[in-house]
């Protein structure tokens, strides 16, 4: 998973094969402690995981910095209190709680209504070692604040030969 981020694979513009799945399945024996990555790979194809969702709310993943990255996903016509963002066994959703049609102003009519306030759910799929730190929703854009974090057992080092 490049950046420790995947949103569902269907989102990235490309269809999985049957090519793609025996390519997983011939890395199965020079791997070691990567089966729940597998196994994840096989639910997905397994249960229809790959059906092409909405590419409502449009989002960007960004790498800010070696470590740190951020998720954002365009909101406009949400304020905080409409979406809800939760983490749970490595999935991070993102959703409406509920939506309400927004009040016209000052009694005045609504002509065309272009800004999207329709329910929604973007899922991504987090690495182990990627640690959600926050979300922030300013000027229509909600960022999500995400930072790998590198546990002292897998940092480079040297092995003393005895």
């Amino acid at each position: 998973m490049p950046y420790g981020i995947d949103i569902n694979l269907a989102n990235k513009g490309g269809n999985m094969t049957s090519k793609d799945i025996s390519i997983f399945n011939s890395l199965k024996p020079f791997s070691i402690g990567f089966d729940d990555m597998f196994d994840h790979f096989d639910s997905m194809l397994g249960n229809g995981g790959l059906a092409l969702q909405s590419n409502y709310p449009p989002y960007n993943i960004r790498k800010i910095s070696k470590d740190k990255y951020a998720i954002e996903l365009a909101l406009a016509g949400f304020n905080k209190d409409d979406v809800e963002v939760e983490y749970e066994d490595n999935l991070l959703t993102v959703r409406t709680k509920q939506v309400k049609k927004s009040q016209e102003k000052n009694g005045d009519e609504v002509i065309h209504r272009g800004i999207s306030q329709r329910s929604f759910v973007r899922s991504f799929t987090i690495a182990d070692d990627v640690k959600v730190n926050g979300a922030q929703l300013k000027d229509g854009l909600l960022t999500i604040s995400c930072e790998k974090i590198i546990p002292e057992t897998k940092k480079k080092r040297l092995i003393d030969i005895k």
